[in-house]
């Protein structure tokens, strides 16, 4: 699986680039069939908002597979957009499977 990640208007973190690296591996190795993961990370300047986004897009057999979440921190994006990448993964895979 090739994992490319882009800080939008913030400066790169190889601490955060290895935090998600780590969770999108154990993901793989749950779900094979992911090709590719195009991570995004940027900061919104809004009050409304939490301001902390984290968006993944995952190149995968079929349609791709896209989530996003607004954190007050970045880990707390990543763990909230992975986990709604999962259950994504979960009802793919069930189409992959033979009744």
């Amino acid at each position: 699986m090739t994992i490319n990640i882009q800080y939008v208007h913030i400066g790169t973190s190889e601490t955060m680039s290895a935090y998600v690296t780590d969770k999108l591996e154990r993901l793989h190795k749950k779900y094979d069939w992911i090709i590719k993961a195009e991570v995004h990370f940027q900061v919104e300047h809004n009050a409304k908002e939490k301001g902390k986004i984290c968006k993944i897009e995952l190149s995968v057999p079929g349609p791709r597979i896209f989530a996003s979440s607004d954190e007050d921190n970045y880990e707390d994006a990543v763990k909230r957009t992975i986990k709604d990448l999962e259950i994504q993964l979960k009802k793919r895979k069930q189409v992959f499977n033979p009744h």
